[in-house]
């Protein structure tokens, strides 16, 4: 018998999924001390292991695992997270926002509001470059939608392997090449040692002047006294941030006011049940007849 300790804020949901689904010798067990598997939340999985030994395996609800990696936590143990999911829901994002800047749709709405016939000029997506500091699954499909709207795509990786979608990758250490050929830079990478703070003044200087900066990755990419001189200067046009070093983001943050920022609470890609049920339940599988887990998390790499 297999058992399965549910630590997420959707645990109802779940319940109800693994109702509905036909898995042999697999028990809810309410104490996650008990259970081989806990399929959690980071969150509330780093608050059990406190006080809990690590499960056999640990199944994420998320793709970031940040709170996972705290001091005096337990680590290497067997760590899945979510793949492939938010690729689409992230370029959903990207491009909505794109959109919205490059045609000034809120522009228009004052406009009609204001009962005003008034139209304008606007810059098209068609042969820009976007830079995408991110090469993997939701790296790749922001490209993909990118060059189907007809922009040009770069990337920026650790190794500066080929991907699908981008015309060019290039590795972190010619990043500031990268970002001296991009309208638009979108951050999707993981919080790792080498990604904190890999957009400060020096890399920002390198932008065409007037460039749109959007994060959906992690917060530490960004040095925020960084961006804020480039969007006082105008290197940066607008900047859409969805992740931020501190989150909740402070009432005092100087973005919350700021003109020539957009920013959102962390929702540009949010797990649904189903999906992640999903995911899981081929895993179970795999955990059952003794297969390699896929979507492993590399605690080598921090991702």
């Amino acid at each position: 018998m297999t058992t399965l300790a549910l630590l997420t804020s959707n645990n109802e949901a779940y319940q109800h999924l693994m109702a509905q689904t036909s898995l042999p010798g697999l028990t809810l067990e309410n104490d996650p001390a008990n259970a081989e598997i806990w399929l959690a939340d980071p969150d509330q999985a780093a608050k059990a292991l406190q006080h809990c030994p690590a499960p056999t395996w640990l199944a994420s609800t998320f793709v970031g695992v940040n709170p996972l990696l705290s001091p005096g936590l337990p680590s290497g143990y067997p760590l899945t997270h979510i793949k492939g999911i938010f690729g689409p829901l992230m370029a959903e994002y990207v491009v909505g926002h794109l959109l919205s800047l490059y045609r000034d749709l809120p522009r228009l709405r004052v406009q009609q509001q204001q009962q005003e016939w008034k139209p304008f000029g606007y810059t098209s997506l068609r042969h820009q470059t976007m830079l995408i500091l991110g090469t993997g699954d939701i790296g790749q499909e922001v490209a993909r939608v990118a060059t189907a709207l007809g922009m040009n795509t770069l990337g920026v990786s650790r190794s500066g392997a080929a991907a699908a979608h981008f015309d060019q990758v290039y590795p972190v250490s010619r990043l500031h090449q990268a970002l001296g050929q991009a309208q638009v830079v979108v951050g999707v990478l993981p919080d790792t040692p080498d990604t904190r703070g890999l957009i400060d003044e020096s890399a920002l200087t390198q932008l065409p002047a007037g460039a749109i900066l959007i994060n959906v990755g992690r917060g530490t990419l960004i040095k925020d006294d960084a961006l804020l001189n480039a969007l006082g200067s105008g290197r940066v046009s607008h900047a859409v941030l969805d992740v931020f070093q501190q989150e909740p983001l402070p009432r005092a943050h100087p973005f919350w006011h700021h003109p020539r920022v957009t920013l959102t609470p962390h929702v540009a890609a949010t797990s649904f049940p189903e999906q992640v049920w999903q995911q899981f339940t081929d895993n179970l599988s795999r955990f059952q007849r003794g297969a390699p887990l896929a979507h492993l998390f590399d605690w080598s790499k921090g991702y």
